[in-house]
């Protein structure tokens, strides 16, 4: 399965046994991108929201 990175149009190679909620980073940005649909082969991906750390505060 193939997806195509938002940020910069690479071709991202999804594993087979992915599922959605998933991340996987794009070989040529690095961006980390979260599996958000399967359907007939095709994955939709969408750049990964990072979390800031909650310290406590």
């Amino acid at each position: 399965m193939k997806a195509r990175c938002p940020e910069c149009d690479a071709e991202v190679k999804i594993p087979d046994d992915v599922i959605i909620g998933e991340i996987v980073s794009c070989p040529d940005c690095g961006q980390e991108l979260e599996i958000v649909e399967i359907t007939n082969g095709s994955v939709k991906v969408k750049v990964a929201e990072v979390e800031g750390e909650d310290w406590g505060e």
